[in-house]
């Protein structure tokens, strides 16, 4: 593969068995990434791992791995240094939060949604943070248009909660961060053509929850995942050796159109 704008460097990447992970792998890697991913899904996992590898890219693939678990994320991260001796970039992408009017929400429910998009943010960051601290790495989180506004039509206030504890820790972690050469950065997707929207649009059409913010964006459009994984690549290449605590929003400018 041509010398990209990650060559040689190796990447963390969670919630590569589908969706905007599935696809930020693929870029990464005809970038000149080594990606080491991980899923829950062993299954879609591994016809990631099989699209990388058919483009020539390099990929190594942990499945299952439960990042609700701090002992599985700590076991990936080891195994990847033992393979690589380093990582250079953990890219947080992983995300299953659950959706209720807030006050149907179960508490089982508000607790899932926090352990599946903020902790396990956290606890990756935390398990990663000595590497990247030698290696002089970079860190990028994906928040959500959820963590900066609020959706009449849409039931998410655990997910907003969150990811908006996401984009704050994001912000914490890249002043921690300065003292040893880490940069920590965030992205943060709109509505996206991903299967789980792609499905509400093909049932509910124009009377889907997410509708009234597709209709706010610059082509009325769900956004391209491919998006989001170029702000990526953005945040996790040395293009930006001078940005951190940023926060790029990704939404075709459905929160700042009116």
């Amino acid at each position: 593969m041509a010398s990209g704008r990650l060559e040689g460097k190796i990447v963390l990447l969670t919630g590569i068995g589908g969706g905007m992970g599935r696809v930020t792998a693929r870029l990464f890697a005809r970038e000149g990434a080594t990606v080491v991913g991980c899923d829950l899904d062993a299954e879609g996992a591994a016809e990631t791992v099989r699209l990388v590898e058919h483009e020539g890219g390099i990929i190594g693939s942990s499945a299952p791995v439960d990042l609700g678990n701090r002992e599985d994320i700590d076991g990936w991260i080891r195994d990847a240094i033992e393979r690589h001796g380093r990582i250079d970039v953990l890219y947080n992408n992983a995300s299953k939060p659950r959706f209720a009017p807030f006050p149907q929400m179960s508490g089982e429910d508000y607790r899932f949604t926090l352990q599946n998009e903020l902790d396990l943010v956290w606890h990756a960051c935390q398990s990663a943070w000595p590497h990247l601290a030698t290696s002089g790495g970079a860190i990028v989180n994906i928040g959500s248009g959820a963590g900066i506004l609020g959706a009449r039509a849409l039931p998410q206030a655990a997910h907003s909660a969150a990811k908006g504890a996401v984009i704050a820790l994001t912000r914490q972690l890249a002043a921690e961060g300065v003292a040893v050469g880490v940069r920590v950065n965030c992205v943060s997707p709109g509505v996206m053509a991903t299967p789980p929207v792609l499905a509400m649009l093909e049932e509910f059409g124009e009377n889907a929850p997410v509708a009234p913010i597709i209709e706010r964006t610059i082509d009325c459009k769900a956004g391209d995942p491919l998006a989001v994984a170029y702000a990526g690549l953005y945040l996790a290449s040395d293009e930006a050796r001078w940005v951190t605590g940023s926060h790029l929003v990704v939404d075709g400018g459905a929160s700042a159109i009116m």
